[in-house]
């Protein structure tokens, strides 16, 4: 138990910071909200259309697949700090790993998931001979 005592006093702190704050907040700020105030703010401009409307597969499949291109990031930090430590070995472990996602990259580029234009790509026709 002795581990998880700075645990809990950081979540302690962490939650009675934000109470308190929200408290003073509620006391102490102005009251006196307008349509405009409790309207919700999106980038400063006005909302437009339906919160709910539907996206299109290909935000989902983009959304996706910067997770899984985003998370290399992660394991590379462990790699850069044992780098040393690991020696050729290790190079080759991360060149391989860059590699399988070089070509999952290309794929997926292939494939023309990341175009996000409407067009899509059509392969030019065979050149005519001349008569």
């Amino acid at each position: 138990m002795d581990g998880w005592l700075g645990v809990v006093i950081m979540v302690v702190l962490g939650v009675g910071f934000a109470g308190v704050m929200i408290g003073l907040s509620i006391l102490l700020g102005p009251k006196n909200p307008t349509p405009e105030k409790l309207a919700p703010y999106e980038c400063g401009m006005p909302a437009v259309g339906d919160a709910r409307e539907r996206q299109s597969v290909k935000f989902y499949l983009v959304a996706m697949i910067f997770l899984l291109f985003d998370i290399e990031v992660a394991f590379l930090y462990p790699w850069a700090v044992a780098l040393r430590d690991l020696g050729w070995a290790g190079l080759i472990q991360i060149v391989t790993f860059f590699l399988i996602l070089l070509v999952g990259f290309v794929y997926v580029w292939r494939k023309g998931v990341l175009d996000w234009g409407s067009r899509r790509r059509v392969a030019s026709p065979p050149s005519q001979k001349a008569a």
